[in-house]
């Protein structure tokens, strides 16, 4: 293209020279208007000429020559700039080995036109028909910035026309403004089941966390590195990530470095009920916030081992407050569950205990540090929930295993759940219970029926849904407030605040004096034990 460019630019010199009497012009006797179409027609030979070439080697390079196997015939959904940008790219590298044969949108104003020679054949009613008239396979929906609702109406509807789905990720998800085929992914159970993103407050989430030292505990699991990557993003001073397995911790970490957000990380292996170790910890960072994620979580797990339930969830979390009151932390987040509230297993109740140690600590002589704790249900693809395991099993061939066939969730996506706990941090008064909003609940079983169409087969079908049974001290759905709590509203539409009678800070030690001996007791005694510093807990006995 240089080559081409400078020669041009010569003849334009010379132009310029033959057009001005410039005295060169003297020793030649052809017509002006011969230079000026010779001019003209050498600026679009030698251009064209290295442009040719290029679109020449790019077609060669993406050529279907290059591409022996099979090719999948699909729909394009939407006729927009995304579907227009994809159709080009597939078009021009056919060694994706896919081939756009029609549009589908739902503009009738666009139906009977063509682009990139491929016609616009309909609306989205029109996709049962597809297979059957055109020999499309999959569909594409290339709407990017199309909501929740709209995206799991199309899945849907091909999924039940026995179309394989792809979509383009919303424009927040891409890299680049321009739409290519690597962008291209599967559908996923987050874009069914997930609703549409909350708005939040950035400036206040933003004077939250920047310039400040922020401590993670619990950072190595499913919520605590989204908060970890969340909160790098706002450029905090220092991120201090903290988790008994080093192995998580170092993921958390090399995921953090690699996102190359500028920010100090610093990775530190402790167990949260080890006093001497975090007050070491708080000593040598100082931290001004305090996010805390660190607690098991496995129900069933947690009914055969109360005290290790109640030894880290509880008093862990009452020795991280009262080492944040300690030091003079800004604010402290407890990050709770909705299994706290009327709780019929161990994990529930001992996260209801930490509510209430960390309630207690508002009222504490001399605090200064500002305690809220953040209930919210069941995310989607935690480590340990019902998403990893239905993968796996869908995986193995089956069967797929429901406790039973009405069991209800509340389910939120992970990077949703984590921004509103962020922004409940920005409105929480102190003692606060602050809950997130979950939306409606989903039959477990729908879930599981949604992933293996997903999936590529049929439920019931080519794999099995085998209802197991309840398992203790599972409910069949959770529940959003407890007896006795009120009901208010925040700034946030997504985040509300319940107020329930709060412990004194004067009985703080009797109670986990009390807690203590509950985790010295034998399983079932420690379960009643537990019953009575939280009334509401109906324990299940084997």
């Amino acid at each position: 293209m240089f080559a081409a460019l400078a020669i041009a630019t010569g003849v334009v010199i010379f132009m310029g020279g033959f057009f001005h009497n410039v005295p060169v012009a003297k020793y030649f006797s052809i017509p002006r208007s011969i230079a000026l179409i010779d001019f003209n027609l050498s600026l679009i030979i030698f251009v064209g000429f290295r442009v040719g070439i290029r679109t020449l080697r790019h077609r060669l390079k993406h050529s279907v020559s290059f591409y022996n196997g099979p090719v999948k015939r699909i729909a394009i959904i939407g006729a927009g700039n995304a579907g227009e940008q994809l159709a080009s790219d597939l078009i021009s590298r056919r060694a994706t080995g896919i081939e756009p044969v029609c549009f589908l949108d739902d503009d009738n104003h666009k139906h009977g036109l063509e682009i990139h020679g491929i016609p616009i054949v309909g609306s989205s009613d029109v996709m049962p028909s597809l297979r059957e008239k055109y020999g499309v396979t999959g569909v594409i929906l290339a709407l990017p910035s199309q909501g929740v609702r709209r995206i799991r109406q199309l899945s849907n509807l091909a999924l039940e026309s026995g179309l394989k789905v792809l979509v383009v990720p919303s424009m927040s998800e891409l890299a680049r403004g321009r739409v290519r085929a690597n962008d291209l992914r599967p559908v996923s159970v987050e874009d069914l089941l997930g609703r549409e993103p909350a708005k939040l407050d950035d400036t206040a989430i933003d004077q939250l966390i920047h310039g400040r030292t922020v401590l993670v505990t619990g950072a190595g699991g499913s919520i605590g590195q989204e908060i970890c990557r969340q909160v790098s993003r706002r450029q905090p001073k220092r991120l201090v990530i903290l988790d008994q397995c080093e192995v998580l911790l170092y993921q958390t970490e090399q995921e953090l470095i690699s996102s190359d957000a500028g920010v100090i990380i610093t990775p530190i292996i402790a167990d949260v009920t080890d006093r001497t170790r975090m007050e070491e910890i708080f000593q040598r960072f100082r931290p001004e916030l305090v996010l805390h994620a660190a607690a098991h979580k496995h129900v069933p797990m947690m009914e055969s081992q109360p005290g290790e339930a109640l030894k880290n969830n509880t008093l862990g979390t009452a020795l991280v407050a009262e080492l944040a009151s300690n030091y003079q932390v800004k604010e402290f987040v407890l990050i709770s569950t909705d299994k706290a509230i009327n709780p019929t297993n161990v994990m529930g109740a001992s996260k209801r205990l930490a509510e209430m140690a960390v309630q207690s600590m508002q009222t504490r002589p001399g605090n200064l540090t500002r305690f809220v704790a953040v209930r919210f249900g069941n995310v989607l693809g935690s480590s340990g929930s019902v998403i990893p395991m239905f993968k796996k099993q869908i995986a193995a061939g089956g069967p797929v295993t429901v406790t039973h066939p009405d069991v209800q969730r509340y389910f939120m996506t992970i990077p949703e759940a984590v921004g509103l706990v962020l922004q409940s941090a920005t409105q929480g008064r102190g003692g606060d219970i602050l809950v997130l909003e979950m939306g409606h609940p989903l039959k477990i079983i729908d879930v599981a029926r949604q992933l293996i169409e997903l999936s590529g087969f049929r439920p019931d079908i080519d794999i099995e849904i085998k209802i197991t049974g309840l398992r203790p001290g599972e409910k069949m759905i959770e529940e959003l407030q407890h007896h006795g709590e009120q009901h208010h509203p925040t700034a946030h539409p997504r985040i509300f605040r319940f107020v329930g009678p709060a412990m004194d800070n004067a009985k703080l030690p009797e109670f986990l004096q009390a807690v203590k001996q509950c985790i010295a007791q034998e399983k079932d005694i420690c379960k009643q034990g537990i019953r009575q510093l939280v009334p509401e807990y109906i324990p299940f006995v084997d």
